[in-house]
């Protein structure tokens, strides 16, 4: 007769007995075929009612486990290759390590909570709920909601200067995603040209969908053209406005020059990544490419991650009217990777000003904290050791430093110190290991108070 310990029990008593029963059928315990003890039996052996066994057997029924025969009783059933083995592989999981443990980082892009707009955000999250119930319970289109769409594109024409369909835009959870489906949408079998040096995510990201991927060098001008013909590539992906890391803005003949290339040849086109395009420091910010493009080459992509908060993973593409289509006719059947709560709540956020006023806001505070750096530095370093490079544009800039040895040598003598900097060699695509002596410097979100500990720190580790 079947015994169990019903004091470990921890729910409904029916639910305990089927999980023991069902562990010993698994474990081979209880035998393909075997009969099993009636209701009555085993509840007067286990000292509960026949309704709980009858419980328990409904279940292991309904599962598989048992079956019964008229006027013979319940049997166990025969189930192929039950027995539980175990795996002989462990579990070895590598988690991505923090970088640095510096104190203070001079590379971190993230964003300051004092700078994110919670209490208008949270207010409009409310009004979204109360108001949106019946919508937000719906699933968008596979481009995001419409709302959304149209307030983004009025944005693009207000700000960027941009005429834009809203069925132009498809919303997604962050950039990363959004090239995932470019991938989808142009050809797995296309050449991707990327800039050199450049965000390594993004060519990790093409990487993995196994495209080929190529890369080009930078004049001071951006990407060479030269470098583009040499690499034979379908589809150029560039930071025209603001190059990572070097900052470089790139100019319009340059621009128009690209655009040229891209014509030259049926299925050539441009990814244009205008990431923190708001944040031109003086100055109304460079139009984009994509505005002087009459022959539907760019597709625009841009992310809230900069102008909110990067943990917002909410980011759109503009496509050309021929790729809309395309994306619609081939890959609709996707659902639109961002909540709409969040999409909703957006939408309110742009449609009501509080975006412009927020980026207006966020551009005269990272202008005085950019002067404060500057300022800092003159304080703390001789003229004589470095270098600004800088273009007034985004929100980092590049510290040529005038030092002696290899770029990691100096970075670990700061990190003993609980200082961190990246160095613009680290950047490069192609596996180049220049000792450029150029160091990203990224603002957002150091803290003004620790300004000095980090200029004194980098003079005391100059030679």
């Amino acid at each position: 007769m079947l015994t169990y310990d019903l004091s470990k029990i921890s729910g409904s008593l029916y639910e305990g007995i089927y999980e023991y029963i069902k562990e010993d059928i698994q474990s081979g315990r209880l035998a393909s075929n075997e009969k099993m003890p009636s209701k009555r039996s085993l509840a007067k052996n286990l000292g509960v009612s026949i309704i709980t066994i009858e419980n328990a057997y409904d279940l292991l029924i309904s599962e598989g486990y048992l079956y019964t025969e008229p006027r013979k009783g319940y049997f166990v059933s025969h189930i192929v290759d039950m027995e539980k083995k175990p795996s002989s592989i462990s579990l070895d999981i590598h988690y991505p390590q923090k970088k640095t443990h510096a104190y203070l980082d001079l590379s971190s892009n993230q964003t300051d909570p004092e700078d994110f707009p919670f209490s208008v955000w949270a207010r409009l999250m409310r009004q979204t709920i109360s108001f949106q119930e019946e919508n937000v319970l719906k699933n968008a289109t596979c481009g995001g909601i419409y709302e959304l769409r149209y307030a983004i594109a009025k944005h693009l024409s207000s700000f960027r200067g941009m005429t834009v369909d809203p069925d132009q835009i498809v919303v997604g959870a962050g950039t990363e995603y959004l090239y995932g489906l470019l991938i989808q949408l142009l050809g797995q079998d296309k050449t991707f040209c990327l800039e050199n040096p450049g965000y390594k995510k993004i060519a990790q990201i093409y990487q993995s969908y196994h495209v080929n991927c190529v890369y080009a060098n930078l004049d001071s001008n951006g990407i060479s053209l030269e470098e583009i013909k040499k690499s034979n590539a379908d589809i150029l992906h560039i930071s025209p406005t603001h190059h990572f890391p070097t900052g470089i803005s790139m100019p319009i003949s340059r621009r128009y020059e690209l655009l040229k290339w891209a014509n030259e040849k049926e299925g050539r086109l441009i990814i244009e990544d205008d990431y923190d395009s708001e944040f031109r420091l003086n100055g109304r910010p460079i139009p984009p490419l994509q505005t002087i493009d009459s022959s539907e080459k760019v597709i625009y992509v841009n992310t809230f991650s900069k102008s909110l908060a990067s943990t917002i993973r909410i980011s759109y593409m503009v496509l050309p009217r021929h790729l809309a289509n395309l994306y619609y006719e081939n890959l609709s059947f996707y659902t639109c990777t961002v909540s709409t709560f969040e999409q909703y709540t957006l939408a309110s956020f742009i449609q009501e000003g509080y975006l412009e006023k927020h980026i207006n806001r966020m551009r005269l505070a990272y202008g005085r904290k950019r002067k404060q750096v500057m300022n800092c530095m003159k304080r703390h370093l001789d003229q004589e050791k470095y270098d600004v490079i800088e273009n007034d544009s985004g929100l980092h800039f590049i510290l040529q430093l005038h030092i002696q040895g290899t770029d990691d040598a100096f970075i670990k003598k700061l990190e003993k110190k609980g200082v961190h900097l990246q160095a613009i060699k680290d950047y490069y695509l192609d596996g180049t290991s220049k000792n450029t002596h150029q160091f990203l410097v990224n603002y957002t979100s150091v803290h003004l108070e620790s300004l000095d500990s980090i200029f004194q720190k980098i003079d005391e580790t100059i030679e």
